[in-house]
């Protein structure tokens, strides 16, 4: 006797529709909670890894996690600007950026609610550093003048961050002359201005950062080596998107971790919802069984049909937890960077790796409450599944 056909799982599924919907829903839920988790974790990932590029190099001071945290005195920035590898802009100078970082605290439009945003110094070669950044409103802060351009997601979401408003820091008043896109990378949660007049406002005597453009990415490591060995300076290279990518490890792996302990938590409750419907069923159709056995299936074609209606439960979650999972691609959520303790803003991202991730780990709770009602049903004994209760 071959296989029991696939259909007859269907069809058991669509007989019980309630409690199938029920179990559908419990772990569906599971795969909501678990994607968007994942999700929340990857566009944290690509937001920070989006805002450098690989031609870049970034050097901060060695030791430092952040620009928050580095110094770069105006010595080693010009060593660091002398530097062969680095690639001449179409002014004849060397495509370089000397910047300062600071954290200021803002509140938010509507809660009034404070939070750390990023004030960035920049020079004339910082936009040419990063083609992402386009102003779609206004214009450059001039040098020399108290002006400052925002971010999207800073005009958006603070008070006095939108155009021709005013914000107060450094003892003194800035306002804000330009709005800025940077895509989905961090610079839309940035104010910048100019870095001279940033850093009289702070106090500052050297820079955060020092940001320059290779003219071969294969160079990075020479240039690397060289500015880590002078003894000149206490500095340390690295290329931008790796830099924005170290700047996410730490919050992308706490996300993971306490996703994955809801998860874990949501999925012994939905497994359990499956097992319980699966007993349900074995239960209701103990004739059944005995009918299909004494038409000569064997107990492995018995165990293979209960099995593959429970992962059909479970492969269905799954496909209706994505489902509404991927809706959360709409949102923009912020968030603290713990590298910099700043507000980032950035969105859900679904890929394909999440995709089948969250299949597999659907599958793998329909499994576990299937097998052992499939085992039971499997090991019936002929004569007593046909006897009449």
């Amino acid at each position: 006797m071959g296989q029991i056909p696939f259909s007859y799982s269907i069809r058991n599924l669509f007989t019980r529709r309630l409690t199938t919907v029920l179990t559908i829903a419990g772990m569906a839920l599971v795969v909501f909670v678990f994607a968007s988790i994942l999700m929340l974790a990857e566009g944290l990932k690509k937001t920070l890894v989006q805002t450098g590029s690989y031609d870049n190099v970034v050097v901060i001071r060695k030791g430092s996690n952040s620009e928050v945290q580095s110094g770069v005195d105006r010595i080693s920035a010009s060593i660091i600007e002398a530097q062969p590898e680095i690639i001449i802009g179409v002014n004849g100078q060397p495509l370089v950026a000397k910047e300062m970082v600071v954290l200021i605290n803002l509140p938010k439009r509507g809660s009034n609610k404070p939070s750390n945003v990023v004030i960035r110094g920049i020079t004339g070669n910082s936009l040419s550093l990063r083609p992402q950044v386009k102003i779609v409103a206004g214009r450059m802060p001039r040098p020399g003048l108290s002006e400052i351009m925002s971010g999207q997601s800073i005009a958006r979401r603070f008070k006095g961050g939108g155009l021709g408003e005013t914000l107060r820091f450094g003892m003194r008043d800035w306002t804000v002359v330009g709005i800025f896109d940077a895509g989905n990378s961090g610079f839309n949660s940035e104010i910048w201005g100019d870095v001279d007049q940033l850093m009289q406002a702070f106090r500052r005597t050297a820079y955060s950062s020092v940001i320059f453009k290779l003219r071969d990415a294969s160079e990075f490591d020479r240039i690397k080596a060289r500015i880590a060995d002078d003894p000149r300076m206490t500095a340390e290279a690295f290329r931008e998107n790796a830099y924005y990518e170290e700047q996410s490890r730490v919050m992308a792996k706490f996300l993971k971790v306490l996703g994955l302990s809801l998860t874990i938590i949501f999925s012994m409750g939905a497994t359990i919802g499956a097992m319980i419907t699966m007993y349900a069923a074995v239960a209701n159709r103990t004739n059944e069984i005995g009918t299909l056995r004494s038409l000569g299936f064997q107990s492995i074609n018995i165990l293979a049909a209960f099995l593959m209606e429970s992962l059909l439960l479970g492969f269905l979650g799954g496909c209706v937890g994505l489902f509404f999972a991927s809706f959360m691609q709409l949102l923009t959520i912020s968030t603290m960077n713990f590298q910099t303790f700043a507000e980032l803003a950035f969105s859900f991202s679904l890929t394909f790796k999440i995709i089948y991730q969250a299949i597999a780990f659907s599958l793998i709770m329909g499994f576990i409450g299937g097998v052992l009602p499939a085992i039971r049903a499997s090991r019936m004994n002929i004569v007593d599944a046909l006897r009449t209760t």
